[in-house]
């Protein structure tokens, strides 16, 4: 992924209301359940910075996050990068809707570019991946609920 590839943006719809979507997105313990499952902790306040380590095949990614901007109950940002490589990137979570249904809107914005020889930091990959979250694992959580 490079700084100057366009966003990535992920929609999903949900037949649960705002606040219900706004909690998986936000409480630790539910999003252990379909994001993931090895994060200690999480704080949708600004200045929340956490790592945690996810293998792929024989690599660890050990992700740094740390969230920029919050608008409770509507949106979320946090910059992310991985402490063994170069690259960074931001996810913002955009809540819409009401007590019936809502919408997550998920733009991802490469802020400098990572390595292209990674499987994992290609366009492609980056884009399976949000799909895999948010289209099948967010998906099926909200609909369990």
């Amino acid at each position: 992924m490079k700084k100057t590839d366009p966003p990535i943006v992920v929609e999903a719809n949900f037949n649960k209301s705002a606040n219900e979507l706004w909690k998986a997105l936000t409480n630790i313990n539910e999003m252990k359940k379909w994001y993931f499952d090895v994060m200690d902790d999480f704080q949708p306040t600004v200045g929340f910075k956490i790592n945690f380590k996810v293998h792929s095949e024989d690599r660890v990614f050990t992700h740094q996050w740390e969230v920029i901007e919050v608008v409770p109950h509507k949106k979320i940002t946090y910059s992310w990068r991985f402490l063994e490589y170069p690259g960074a990137s931001t996810s913002c979570f955009e809540v819409f809707g009401d007590q019936n249904s809502s919408r997550l809107q998920l733009t991802i914005l490469v802020q400098s570019d990572f390595p292209q020889d990674i499987p994992e930091f290609k366009r492609e990959s980056c884009i399976g991946g949000w799909d895999y979250f948010i289209q099948g694992n967010l998906k099926k959580y909200m609909a369990a609920l």
